[in-house]
């Protein structure tokens, strides 16, 4: 019965290994597929036009996207300031300050709540509170939906991050009469630097592919943004406007567009695996 229990067990651990196995082979090959599939037909788009011209008309060839690639570091960058500045102070408050009390846990369920909610849920309700009540679609909106889906990353990253750190260090600091805060800032902070830094890295790349939200709230625009207080051009909705096109070279520029934002995100991604890596207190 011993044998018997054993070589069941073993088999079970082989059928395990296998289908793991399997499952990551067909995961990497659907992944490099997809790669060399943008980057295959994305290459011959790009070239220096490519970054700083405007579009043309429909049914012309020529022109570029930069105005779009503009546009998209313009909110992204937005997004960024406003997102996580306010997720690093949740993240210390689930942390540092409130951790095991009832508005740390209200404070975890609702960011857990909205890491759930689909993107173009959060674009909708932008759109409801600042485009339907200015009565213009524009980067500021794009902005503020692109910091609503990265301010719960942000914060629940910071907050794991800050546990790592033992609670002997911050001990030790408040035991030599240093202020809670700067033990928070300049010890806690200091040596969850790496963390939290992928942290942030991993929610721009994270928003730096969403569509939905900025079709309700930043629109797209043809020309070079003189702000952001207008429809405000952008790579992902670029895309979708030119892949569904019935122009060849469009759907090329659409290529091209895809290639430059998944060797953008590539790049964030490598950054934070590298700062992960390469972790040091």
């Amino acid at each position: 019965m011993n044998r018997r229990s054993i070589s069941s067990r073993k088999a079970t651990d082989l059928a395990v290994k296998a289908l793991s196995s399997l499952s990551a082979f067909i995961g990497i090959v659907a992944l490099a597929w997809i790669l060399y599939e943008i980057m295959s037909r994305g290459a011959s788009s790009l070239n220096y036009g490519f970054f700083t011209n405007p579009p043309t008309p429909p049914g012309m060839e020529g022109g570029g996207l930069g105005n779009a690639v503009l546009g998209t570091v313009l909110i992204t960058a937005l997004a960024t300031f406003m997102g996580v500045p306010v997720g690093l102070m949740a993240g210390v408050y689930l942390s540092e300050v409130g951790r095991k009390t009832r508005l740390a846990s209200t404070v975890r369920f609702v960011a857990n709540m909205i890491m759930g909610v689909p993107s173009i849920i959060i674009g909708v309700f932008v759109y409801t509170l600042l485009v339907v009540t200015t009565g213009t679609f524009s980067g500021y909106a794009g902005a503020t939906a692109l910091a609503l889906i990265m301010l719960p990353v942000v914060a629940s990253t910071s907050e794991d991050m800050l546990k790592l750190v033992p609670d002997t260090l911050r001990e030790s600091a408040l035991a030599l009469g240093a202020p809670h805060w700067k033990v928070t800032t300049g010890i806690v902070f200091r040596a969850a630097k790496t963390g939290l830094v992928t942290g942030v890295l991993l929610a721009v790349a994270r928003v730096s592919g969403e569509t939905a939200p900025l079709l309700f709230t930043a629109l797209n625009s043809p020309y070079w943004p003189k702000g952001l207080g207008e429809p405000t051009a952008n790579l992902t909705v670029t895309i979708f406007n030119y892949a569904m096109s019935p122009y060849d070279d469009w759907q090329a520029m659409a290529w091209g567009a895809s290639l430059v934002i998944t060797l953008g995100v590539l790049f964030l991604t490598i950054v934070a695996r590298a700062l992960l890596g390469g972790r040091s207190t």
